[in-house]
């Protein structure tokens, strides 16, 4: 013990851990992450700040830990965060070797959490410039954050229609029982001691470009320096009859979440659309309410995005929990008594008893405020931006799910990628070219969906993929798939694998191209094989 705060404890022998290897160890009770990497050890929190996922089973390459569950990167050396969606960095500790024994001092408070907010700049009052950031997801709190992280004093602000700090958009699915500060990824205390505004309940209705300046449906307005539009996305609307009906809902907020929950409880749920949202919020609710009936139009759930390998194997998980599926037909009718949604009328011609109908088929980018501006955006009123996260117009920003980006692995073609890293990688490479910092964007998108306390787990991006690569057993519910465009792996997606899909991520992230042959050659059942194949596509 060298002090009331600090301990320094054996935690290995030198040779019980090769090189380019992990090892959780224990200090003073405390589990600790240790790497060998080129014969020099670090040690770090041994849990993902994101969810707590044990990093001890993650993907190292060079001085870079990918995490095992969603794909976070962190630096051994330093701890510091290099890939979202975690927000925080890794707690380092102190290594030492002598006799061939291996040491880890720390502090105990260190030791006590598994996470590291990184230091940030202060607020000045004589810094009068402004960035003004439109939207209050995870675009616009990377981007505030990364603003003071690299040092920018002058006044933050962001401004969202909701009346929420940012929070966690993918729980609303997953976990639907969840208060809305559970959710919350940073309390309000915590950005006001940053000096970063927080104006809930301000929606912008139309920015002058000229004047550098956004005017709000409260009527007040508000100049800018550089902008930030990070408005997000919304849930398209049915367009039946009946649509209009009472408890016909579509999951935007935490107290859309709420409502959903306490109204399909003990009652006849359909869901419209069988894609993340709607085969989530089925799992959820598929042992909470009556009934659960899910209508999709194609063949099978995920099926654009996953493709139906996937979908079939997620399709028969929520059948056998009871949930009934109605495929390749479409909602045509709503009908109800006295105002409340009571049946839903699909093309087959089949009519579901329905008290709540839950609506997930899509979603628009929040951009109507900006119609009559010059802004380029493209068919789907998505604003179009470079690499840097630049817009048409000097000095105005944009990102995450109101954006269509270059993307490398469809050969910088733009395109819209709704998923939270992506966002969040989006607002810290706006947040440098704010600042007049040169970066650009090199994002492997990485997501996940999680049902039936089971993970699916993707990375890349798949669009246009014209052949498959199948590992492992898609009965068994454990694979591995390869998702193949032009003779190369786009992206992959797993269940029960990993960390198989956070391995491809980093070898797609390098630049390094694994061929279909390559994918066809891994043997999924025997993952320190397959693994080792990976590595060696690693430069």
């Amino acid at each position: 013990m060298d002090g009331d705060d600090t301990v320094t404890a054996e935690v290995c022998k030198e040779g019980d851990i090769g090189d380019g290897e992990l090892l959780e160890v224990m200090v003073a009770g405390y589990p600790v992450l240790l790497v060998r990497n080129k014969k020099q050890f670090s040690a770090l929190g041994s849990k993902c700040p994101h969810y707590g996922a044990p990093l001890s089973k993650g993907v190292l390459r060079g001085e870079r830990l990918r995490c095992p569950w969603h794909g976070s990167c962190f630096n051994i050396k330093t701890g510091d965060i290099e890939e979202y969606p975690a927000l925080d960095c890794l707690p380092c500790f102190k290594v030492t070797v002598e006799d061939g024994k291996v040491f880890v001092t720390a502090k105990k408070k260190d030791l006590e959490s598994s996470r590291r907010v990184k230091d940030t700049s202060m607020r000045c009052l004589l810094n009068y410039d402004t960035m003004l950031l439109l939207g209050g997801g995870v675009a616009a709190l990377a981007c505030a954050e990364t603003l003071r992280q690299e040092g920018f004093t002058g006044r933050i602000i962001m401004a969202t229609k909701e009346n929420h700090v940012p929070y966690d958009k993918s729980k609303l699915s997953k976990q639907m029982n969840l208060k809305a500060e559970d959710a919350y990824l940073r309390k309000p205390e915590f950005l006001s001691a940053r000096g970063i505004e927080m104006w809930t309940e301000k929606e912008a209705v139309s920015v002058d470009f000229q004047k550098q300046k956004v005017r709000f449906m409260d009527g007040s307005s508000q100049k800018y320096h550089q902008l930030l539009i990070a408005t997000g996305s919304h849930s398209s609307y049915l367009k039946v009859p009946g649509a209009d009906l009472q408890n016909v809902c579509i999951l935007q907020t935490p107290e859309d979440s709420r409502k959903i929950l306490e109204l399909a409880t003990g009652r006849n749920l359909v869901i419209v659309g069988a894609s993340f949202i709607g085969m989530e919020i089925a799992a959820f609710l598929s042992d909470k309410a009556g009934a659960v009936s899910v209508v999709e139009k194609k063949e099978f759930p995920f099926q654009h995005a996953l493709g139906p390998e996937v979908g079939g194997v997620a399709m028969k998980m929520l059948q056998n929990n009871g949930v009934k599926f109605y495929m390749e037909t479409e909602l045509r009718e709503l009908k109800g008594k006295d105002g409340k949604v009571t049946e839903a009328v699909l093309s087959s011609g089949e009519n579901i008893p329905a008290d709540v109908v839950v609506v997930g088929i899509g979603v628009v980018p929040n951009s109507t405020f900006l119609k009559g501006t010059s802004i380029a955006r493209d068919d789907s009123s998505a604003i179009l931006v470079d690499l840097h996260m630049r817009t048409n117009i000097p000095n105005v920003f944009a990102a995450g799910d109101v954006v269509s980006f270059p993307v490398e692995l469809l050969g910088w073609e733009q395109s819209s990628i709704h998923h939270q890293q992506v966002a969040e990688a989006h607002g810290h490479i706006a947040a440098f070219n704010m600042l007049k910092r040169e970066k650009k964007g090199h994002i492997v998108p990485f997501f996940w969906t999680r049902m039936l306390g089971k993970s699916i787990r993707y990375a890349g991006c798949g669009k246009g993929y014209t052949d498959t690569v199948v590992k492992g057993s898609l009965e068994q519910q454990k694979f591995l798939i390869f998702y193949i465009r032009d003779g190369f792996v786009t992206a992959a997606a797993s269940l029960n694998c990993d960390p198989m899909v956070s391995l491809i991520a980093e070898v797609l992230y390098s630049g390094k191209q694994i061929s279909k042959e390559e994918a066809e050659a891994c043997d999924v059942c025997n993952t320190p094989s397959l693994a080792e194949s990976l590595v060696h596509a690693l430069p």
